[in-house]
């Protein structure tokens, strides 16, 4: 059918991540991704899920009393149809969040959408994927975000910052790989070098187990 998309689950928590963290929050996660990166916390997205009209997504969203949607993955966009979730959420006056892999075009995603750009570091393998012509798409209230592994993640996205000024355009997330590098050394680095970022950690996986889903 045309208007559907394979949702893998739909839930209420807290957003665990960026500059909206601990706030109630409905996730839409989409089924299928593009990318295979090496330290994947959602492999199961890639591909159960069931087919569902997107009225009948609209209806559990609203029955869920939440005023804040992030549509996320697996990756969104490799949906086609996610733009027209996305523009019904707009309509219907949710508040929009959508979590992108940072290989897949934004620039037919809703303005108003806050878009959580992920551009991928050397240690996940696929750091060939990014798609750069996404910076001159994203606005002051998106956010790009760099899951950081090592000490080579961690300068390849200070030059990333530097060669697309990307601190100009809007909020700056480093977050570690989970279970792979002390935060702290993250948080160090950032103190030494003066990286305009805001470090953050999944607080969702410190609430419940790390591989627990609907969280």
């Amino acid at each position: 059918m045309s208007n559907t998309l394979k949702i893998n689950e739909i839930y209420k928590s807290i957003q665990g991540e960026s500059t909206h963290m601990g706030r109630p929050c409905i996730f839409v996660r989409l089924t299928y991704c593009n990318l295979r990166c090496t330290y994947c916390d959602t492999e199961y997205a890639f591909y159960e899920g069931k087919d569902q009209s997107i009225d009948t997504i609209m209806e559990k969203i609203k029955s869920m009393n939440c005023n804040l949607v992030e549509v996320t993955g697996g990756e969104p966009l490799f949906q086609p149809k996610c733009i027209e979730l996305l523009n019904r959420l707009v309509d219907e006056n949710f508040e929009v969040m959508l979590e992108t892999g940072g290989s897949l075009s934004i620039s037919d995603v809703p303005k108003s959408v806050i878009k959580i750009v992920d551009f991928k570091c050397p240690t996940s393998g696929m750091m060939k994927k990014n798609l750069w012509s996404i910076v001159d798409d994203i606005q002051p209230h998106d956010e790009v975000k760099f899951v950081i592994g090592n000490r080579e993640d961690f300068d390849w996205a200070c030059e990333q910052i530097n060669k697309y000024s990307l601190a100009e355009k809007c909020t700056l997330l480093f977050s570690p790989v989970f279970g792979e590098i002390e935060p702290k050394e993250i948080v160090d680095w950032i103190i030494d070098e003066n990286v305009p970022v805001r470090f953050q950690i999944q607080s969702h996986k410190y609430i419940w187990a790390p591989e627990k889903k609907g969280v």
